[in-house]
């Protein structure tokens, strides 16, 4: 694990420490049966016309990028992509280092139920615990993150049963073929490759086009970071993606309809 990923999950691990409390999957059964469900991430990536499924992200910084959007409407961003036709979204929720809450997600799916269609969103955090499954169901995520690297086993398989009784659908995050062999031993029906070195911070579209043609074929196989082009989406579905997500180029964009179109 790099060093600038051990320091945020540190942080993580500490930030929650105030709401930690046991979190049994019966609990996230009967939460799950009380709140309407949320629309299927996973079936929104699995596009019936052969085309490449956009994950569009809200991002306001990063640690890799800095200040992207400082300042961004969540409610805004996320309209935008609504009416170019995202499959799906992505919504940061942790503020020390990307500068997201778990009220933007809150906002953002309250939206959706006022004006549908409804895009499934993804709670992008560092996951470390049941708890943060329980908010994002309660937030209405249609799913989690899981950063393999990040996590013992132990924990991976914690935080999937979580998800699995909450609803929710979880994308397994990779960058290794080591890494892609646990998630597939913990049957992630959902990986995605994150193209971004975490220890030197560099991008390279070609660690997709090494680890996707090994996926299994029943995965919906996402390409992460790096998109910025046609042509780089292009290079997704040519080795295998089934879907890419897009975040800092269109946060920069001042309309980003049609980037994101030209995506697929």
């Amino acid at each position: 694990m790099s060093d600038k990923l051990t320091e945020i999950m540190a942080w993580k691990r500490q930030e929650i420490a105030p709401d930690v409390r046991s979190v049994s999957l019966d609990e996230l059964a009967q939460l799950h049966r009380a709140l309407p469900s949320p629309p299927s991430f996973l079936q929104a990536l699995r596009r019936s016309d052969d085309g490449l499924a956009v994950i569009a992200e809200i991002k306001r910084r990063s640690p890799s990028a800095g200040e992207i959007a400082a300042g961004a409407s969540a409610l805004t961003q996320a309209a935008r992509y609504q009416s170019a036709g995202a499959d799906c979204l992505s919504v940061l929720t942790d503020q020390k280092y990307f500068g997201g809450t778990l009220s933007d997600l809150e906002q953002v799916t309250a939206s959706f139920r006022e004006s549908p269609p409804a895009v499934p969103c993804l709670r992008k955090d560092f996951m470390v615990h049941p708890i943060q499954v329980r908010q994002a169901r309660e937030a209405g995520a249609s799913a989690i993150l899981i950063i393999v690297r990040a996590l013992t086993d132990e924990e991976i398989m914690t935080l999937h049963a979580a998800a699995t009784a909450a609803g929710l659908d979880a994308l397994f995050e990779i960058h290794s073929e080591a890494e892609l062999e646990r998630a597939v031993s913990h049957r992630a029906q959902i990986i995605g490759v994150n193209n971004r070195d975490l220890a030197r911070f560099t991008t390279d579209l070609a660690i997709s086009e090494r680890l996707i043609p090994q996926f299994p074929r029943e995965v919906v196989a996402i390409s992460e970071s790096g998109i910025h082009r046609a042509e780089d989406a292009a290079r997704a579905k040519a080795c295998g993606a089934d879907a890419i997500l897009v975040g800092e180029s269109l946060m920069r964009a001042p309309d980003p309809t049609e980037l994101l179109r030209s995506f697929r």
